[in-house]
C-alpha cells in the first residue's frame, strides 16, 4: 500500500499552509527583509516569488478549482515564510548532528512518492491542492521530509513516541534559539519553542510519527 507514504508527505506540506494571518506593525529593522536567520536575509522578494509560484500553479486548475484553491490559501505568505525559516533552522540542526543528504535520496524519494501516488503529474496536483506547493517547490519539501527523518535517527529518537518526538523538537529550539531569528512584523513573530511562525501548526511531528516506521531507509538509499 502507498497510503502511508503519500499521507506522511502530503499532510507534512498541507499543515505548511496553516499559519494564521498576522498584521502587527512595528518598525523594520531590517528594510526589504522578511526574516533574518542567523544574520542571513530571507528577502520578501524571495518570498513574494514562492507565493507569486504557487498562485500561477493554482491558476492553470480548472476556473471553480482554482478559485477554491486559492480560497483556501489565503495566508500564503505566512506559509511560505513558516517553511523557508524552518528549513534553515533544520538545515543547521542537521548540520550540528553531522547528518547529510544526497542528490539521489532525495531523487529516489520523489520517484517513489510520485509512483505511488499515480506518476508525477498526479503527485503534483495532490501537493498543490493539499500542501500550496509549486512544481518547483516539491523538492525542498522532499529534502526536507528526509533531513527530519535522518536527523531522528541521528539523534537516536523514536518519532512514535512523545519522548521521541521532544527530543527532535528540543534540538530544533536549541538551534532556532542559537540562531536568533527576527521577522518582520508584518509576517507576525517566529516561537523558538515550537520552531514555527505565530501560531502555526508543526508540521514536523505529524511527518516523522508517519515517516517512523522506516525512518532508517533514507540513509541507506
Amino acid at each position: 500500500m502507498h497510503r502511508r507514504r503519500r499521507t506522511a508527505l502530503s499532510v507534512s506540506v498541507a499543515l505548511l499552509a496553516a499559519a494564521p494571518l498576522l498584521t502587527a506593525c512595528g518598525n523594520e529593522a531590517h528594510p526589504g527583509a522578511a526574516a533574518v536567520v542567523g544574520g542571513q536575509r530571507i528577502e520578501v522578494s524571495a518570498l513574494q516569488a514562492q507565493v507569486r509560484d504557487v498562485r500561477d500553479a493554482q491558476r492553470t486548475a480548472p476556473e471553480a478549482e482554482a478559485e477554491e484553491l486559492i480560497k483556501n490559501t489565503g495566508q500564503l505568505s505566512q506559509a511560505k515564510l513558516n517553511s523557508m525559516i524552518f528549513d534553515r533552522v533544520l538545515e543547521k540542526a542537521a548540520g550540528n548532528a553531522g547528518v547529510t543528504i544526497s542528490r539521489k535520496e532525495i531523487q529516489t524519494t520523489r520517484q517513489q512518492a510520485a509512483a505511488q501516488s499515480g506518476g508525477e503529474a498526479q503527485f503534483a496536483a495532490m501537493l498543490l491542492q493539499q500542501g500550496a506547493l509549486a512544481p518547483d517547490q516539491i523538492e525542498s519539501a522532499i529534502r526536507r521530509e528526509v533531513l527530519l527523518t535522518k536527523l531522528a535517527v541521528a539523534l537516536g529518537a523514536n518519532t512514535t513516541t512523545p519522548q521521541g518526538q521532544q527530543t527532535v523538537l528540543a534540538e530544533l529550539t536549541k538551534t532556532s534559539e542559537k540562531l536568533g531569528i527576527d521577522v518582520n512584523p508584518r509576517y507576525g513573530s517566529w516561537d523558538n519553542q515550537q520552531v514555527r511562525l505565530g501560531e502555526a501548526k508543526t508540521p514536523w511531528i505529524t511527518q516523522l510519527t508517519s515517516e517512523a516506521p522506516d525512518q532508517e531507509q533514507p540513509a541507506g538509499a
